[in-house]
């Protein structure tokens, strides 16, 4: 599902367990994204006699434009493992199967343009649209509310500005606030500390509106949790976040059970 690839590195010295590792390791990963601009996988094991054995020394992955399920994209994605593994049977039948359950260091970087086209994705708007939670249905007169027209701008120290829209009984009520981003549990990302920004939001529409943001406050803490995007075999937890210009980055460590044949 990879639209570039970056094939094996054929340069002098390297030997034929590294060229079939990297071919292997290559066709394994280019399966899990939607598409991508560019994947470089790169396997060590020297000397090749260790692969007999299974031992690889390590295993690296960079990644740029990879999309995930469809919607997801990542501006760079990168892992490395120490020394993995493997069944050698499997890779002389082109696949890659872990011995053992590994450990990766990752990295993942977010441009603010991706993180808003997200919003529009289906599987964050059925959980922003069309809802019947009882603290909307009783501003709307019993019907459902939705939120539209997300739009997040990246601050620093971690802070974001978010502006949203609410159809509120045919009536769109604006609103605006700013946070700050925070990790729970190593998975989910946390808006923490919103404060209402009023100069976008008329007067007359103020106090709805600030109902409204916590409500949806509420919905975006519990909605951005990491095991709802996790590939088969594939668990990943954070350890920090940071927001750098338009860049929101990541940093963590992959659990890799097994290696996924799909995303």
């Amino acid at each position: 599902m990879i639209g570039g690839l970056v094939g094996m590195n054929n340069n002098r010295g390297t030997d034929w367990g590294e060229n079939l590792l990297n071919t292997v390791a290559n066709q394994t990963i280019r399966h899990l994204f939607t598409r991508s601009e560019l994947v470089d996988v790169t396997v060590r094991c020297n000397p090749s006699s260790k692969l007999l054995q299974g031992t690889v020394d390590s295993f690296k992955m960079f990644g740029q434009g990879l999309v995930i399920r469809q919607d997801f994209r990542t501006q760079e994605m990168s892992f490395e493992t120490d020394a993995v593994s493997l069944d050698f049977g499997s890779v002389l039948k082109g696949q890659i199967s872990l011995k053992q359950p590994t450990q990766a260091v990752a990295i993942v970087k977010l441009s603010e343009t991706d993180i808003n086209r997200a919003f529009t994705a289906d599987l964050v708007r059925k959980r922003l649209e069309n809802l019947t939670d009882s603290r909307l249905t009783n501003l709307s007169g019993g019907q459902p509310v939705s939120f539209r027209d997300i739009h997040l701008k990246l601050l620093p120290q971690n802070r974001i500005q978010l502006f949203a829209n609410a159809d509120v009984t045919n009536q769109i009520v604006p609103i605006s606030f700013s946070c700050t981003l925070g990790l729970a549990k190593r998975r989910r990302i946390t808006f923490e500390g919103a404060e209402f920004e009023g100069d976008r939001v008329p007067d007359s529409l103020q106090g709805i509106s600030k109902i409204l943001m916590e409500i949806l406050v509420e919905i975006l803490d519990d909605m951005v949790d990491l095991d709802r995007f996790d590939l088969d075999g594939v668990m990943l937890r954070l350890n920090r976040l940071e927001t750098q210009g338009d860049i929101l980055l990541f940093s963590g460590y992959a659990q890799i059970e097994r290696i996924p044949k799909t995303g």
